[in-house]
């Protein structure tokens, strides 16, 4: 079986380049001629794909090697592509720079890995302000560079030789017509082709906070103006058939797509009432993956929206909670004053009720946060900081829990600037493991193992037994309340 999936890599030399923005503003443009667009971000990110979403009208979808299993990576692109309807063309956000992956992995987990494990071309954004017919030997390298292939990940396929070709560049913050032709000369002598050159426009600048831009669902009305303003932006300045011509170079993608049901294996939908999980969402809870639904539905659940800032009540017949991420230190004085919610999130840790929490989810069960009152179902204390823990991470299940059996291993990702005291409880709910072997304890398991919550991002598409254990625990718990 093969997949006919027009497809581009949107990559930079470096962070800061405008990957964001010619992305975006790709996705927007081509949609407002009148194609169905797939938005994809490569890496962890969950802020991007939410701009990816407002851009396409879809859900913003993420590729990573580390989280996913790179064998998992072009079947997860053409889920994502045929949901909810067949894309004409799929157009994939990069990270960092082209060829910058997980430290020590030869590039593991890079844009250029992830663009080799698609077929997909590369289109380089190049920040130009400072430069001019520099720019070329820029250029050039990039086209040139042909790196050994990364090492692969534990138990998974060979890596594929990072030599993504460059379909063309688009110039960015460029600063005067006479500055544009100079370096659109000097870029002509490297056989790359100039796709577009964005000017400098101060009215395209998105609001940012300590992780990055700020989530498109804090500031709905203004981040959808920034898409419209990105579309008409990238729609005056590149040639978006030229692009469309380099999307359907792609080669078509071998196998079939990712299906949640298929990962989940026979029998995890068993017959029966569908037991109702409350997953957090609002301004304060906006990181979580498409794919945690949509196996969470495949496992015969039900999931309700429930805003932990404004709702003062858990679903009717609730019988699980799923807390993602979020910036929950930004709402700290919102979370803290909904007492009603707080409670009753605290009365149902304490019956029992299946609870998994990242990060924010796991600021949100602390007794308190930057000195406020939070739920207190764990017995720790959380406070923003200066410090960033960003990184990828492997952890293993010291125990068995709602999400894992013991000795279960994940791959996983940290990304916030706060601090849990202590750092675990008597039960973790991971221990990390350290490049010298180390196993470091890391976050909470409650008793019987329903609670559990951590720093550590987990996408549960690598790891559908998460999705498993957690549907099947909410499902006992019903029935056990019933």
């Amino acid at each position: 079986m093969v997949t006919r999936l027009p497809r581009v890599v949107v990559a930079a030399p470096a962070s800061g380049q405008g990957k964001t923005t010619v992305a975006t503003g790709l996705m927007a443009a081509l949609r407002a001629r009148g194609l169905a667009v797939s938005g994809h971000k490569v890496g962890p990110d969950y802020i991007d794909p939410g701009y990816h979403a407002l851009a396409t009208g879809r859900p913003g979808r993420n590729l990573d090697p580390h989280l996913q299993d790179p064998a998992l990576v072009a079947p997860l692109l053409a889920h994502g592509a045929a949901r909810p309807v067949p894309a004409d063309l799929a157009v994939i956000e990069g990270v960092l720079g082209l060829h910058d992956g997980a430290l020590g992995r030869d590039g593991f987990a890079s844009t250029a890995h992830v663009a080799a494990l698609v077929g997909a071309p590369v289109i380089l954004v190049v920040d130009v302000s400072a430069a001019g017919r520099s720019v070329a030997a820029v250029v050039h390298g990039f086209a040139t560079y042909a790196p050994p292939a990364p090492a692969p990940a534990p138990a998974s396929t060979p890596a594929p030789a990072l030599t993504p070709r460059l379909a063309g560049v688009i110039l960015n913050q460029v600063g005067s017509p006479a500055h544009e032709a100079e370096v659109r000369a000097a870029v002509a002598t490297t056989g790359v082709p100039v796709l577009g050159a964005l000017r400098r426009d101060p009215d395209l600048r998105t609001p940012s906070r300590h992780l990055g831009l700020v989530p498109a669902a804090e500031q709905a009305a203004t981040a959808a103006r920034t898409v419209e303003l990105l579309g008409a932006h990238v729609a005056r300045s590149v040639d978006l058939a030229a692009v469309v011509t380099a999307a359907r170079q792609a080669p078509d993608l071998p196998g079939p797509a990712w299906d949640p049901a298929a990962a989940l294996g026979a029998g995890s939908r068993p017959a029966g009432p569908e037991p109702v999980v409350a997953v957090a969402g609002g301004p304060a809870f906006t990181f979580r993956y498409a794919e945690t639904d949509e196996l969470l539905a495949a496992a015969g659940v039900r999931t309700v929206a429930v805003d932990p800032v404004r709702d003062e009540a858990l679903p009717t017949a609730c019988a699980g909670l799923y807390l993602g991420g979020g910036f929950p230190e930004v709402y700290a004085a919102e979370l803290s004053t909904n007492a009603t919610l707080r409670g009753a999130v605290a009365a149902a840790a304490a019956a029992g009720m299946p609870i998994v929490a990242e990060c924010a989810g796991l600021l949100y069960l602390c007794r308190r946060l930057d000195g406020r009152p939070m739920v207190a179902a764990i017995d720790a204390d959380a406070t923003m900081t200066t410090a960033l823990t960003l990184g990828y991470r492997t952890g293993v299940a010291p125990g068995s829990s709602v999400v894992a059996g013991a000795g279960a291993a994940v791959a996983g990702h940290e990304f916030h600037r706060t601090r849990v005291t202590p750092g675990h409880g008597q039960r973790p709910a991971w221990e990390l493991r350290g490049t010298d072997g180390a196993r470091v304890p890391h976050g909470f398991v409650g008793a019987g193992g329903s609670l559990h919550a951590a720093y550590l991002h987990v996408h549960w598409a690598g790891h559908p037994s998460a999705a498993r254990r957690f549907a099947a625990a909410a499902r006992r718990f019903a029935g056990a309340r019933s």
